[in-house]
């Protein structure tokens, strides 16, 4: 597939893996990511280009774009930032909710919006994929404020679907807990760890590389009758209950 894909959050987890699973397919990317020196190193190991930058600056969105594209197109864009923000309702502030929604759903809007153009003018079609959570379609305690926001994004990639086909598809992965920087808190108690995964109908918790196949395969020419879907990795916990 012709024209770069541009990848949010590429230097960890899930956006690393997903940059070197579109890279072994063949794809062109462009990273993104703050952290400058571990950037440059994936880049260079790649064969990327990228940019470094803050998404709170008020400029980045769009020299991402322009960057990623330099006034050609764009094959595809992957957004792979997020948050992790587990409280009880009594102790969430309102700076929680407003910071959990900026980073997993109107940064996720302002990154496709920025490329749009790119994106567009893209021959046979271009692959938006997004990240929601296991916690939107299975209610947790504690989870208010990211299942709300991630609920959010869940409504933005069938929003988007609808009205960006048939040039552009939009999809959404949901994993369940997957062993990430991100998630250290929860993952590196091995008792907590082992007890979440239990809670799976297939017994372990997640991986960036189980996120980064699907996609990969969004983003190739295997996956272009595909869009508006919200797609779950989660070891079957959003819909399977097993005995016991």
């Amino acid at each position: 597939m012709s024209g770069k894909i541009i990848v949010f959050g590429a230097t960890g987890g899930i956006g690393e893996a997903s940059a070197c699973a579109l890279h072994q397919q063949g794809d062109g990317l462009h990273l993104v990511a703050r952290n400058g020196e571990a950037l440059a190193a994936l880049a260079g190991e790649l064969g990327a280009s990228y940019t470094i930058a803050d998404l709170d600056e008020a400029d980045a969105f769009t020299r991402v774009a322009e960057e990623a594209a330099q006034g050609g197109t764009l094959a595809g864009l992957v957004f792979a930032i997020g948050t992790i923000n587990l409280k009880p309702l009594a102790r969430l502030t309102r700076a929680d909710f407003e910071r959990d929604y900026l980073v997993n759903a109107l940064w996720a809007a302002q990154a496709v919006q920025a490329a749009f153009p790119a994106l567009a003018k893209h021959e046979g079609g271009a692959s938006v994929v997004l990240f929601s959570s296991v916690a939107v379609a299975q209610g947790f305690p504690n989870h208010a404020s990211i299942g709300m926001a991630k609920g959010a994004v869940e409504a933005l990639t069938r929003s988007l679907a609808a009205e960006l086909a048939p040039k552009i598809r939009v999809n959404c992965i949901a994993p369940s807990l997957t062993r990430t920087a991100l998630a250290e808190k929860l993952t590196a108690n091995v008792q907590m760890a082992d007890a979440i995964a239990a809670m799976h109908p297939l017994p372990r918790l997640g991986t960036p590389e189980d996120m980064a196949h699907l996609v990969a395969l969004l983003a190739s020419t295997r996956g272009t009758w595909m869009t508006g879907q919200v797609i779950a990795v989660d070891g079957g916990r959003s819909t399977l209950r097993t005995k016991g």
